[in-house]
């Protein structure tokens, strides 16, 4: 899998690694097992301070997306089965909702293009 950063948006480096690792994930391009690059490791690679990906891993590790195991490697979690959206998820799609609704895109566009990004991600696969 290949990260790329961008070191001039605003949004943080560990944000952007962090999304960057979940999608990876949730593409499939990380598999449960996998182990991670050591944080040593991915920031030589990315050109970032080793403390950077340390925050990113330790924000993955929390909210249950890597293990650390006692040599502190990382790996990818089990992916959890969920009945329900949790509440960190509606807040982001409440958000991204009212970007739409300023942006002046109507419910159906909007719906249409959550699907389309969830089946991009899954691989055309909704199960």
């Amino acid at each position: 899998m290949i990260i790329k950063i961008n070191t001039y948006a605003e949004k943080p480096i560990y944000e952007q690694l962090r999304e960057a690792i979940i999608l990876g994930i949730a593409s499939g391009q990380l598999s449960e097992g996998e182990s991670l690059p050591s944080a040593r490791s991915l920031a030589a690679d990315l050109g970032i301070n080793f403390h950077t990906v340390n925050k990113a891993y330790d924000l993955l590790r929390s909210d249950g997306y890597i293990v650390m195991d006692r040599r502190t490697t990382a790996i990818v979690a089990a992916i959890k089965g969920r009945d329900s959206v949790s509440e960190v998820l509606a807040e982001k799609l409440m958000l991204c909702a009212g970007e739409a609704i300023c942006s002046g895109v109507d419910i159906a566009a909007f719906t249409e293009t959550c699907t389309d990004c969830y089946k991009k991600l899954k691989g055309g696969n909704t199960q």
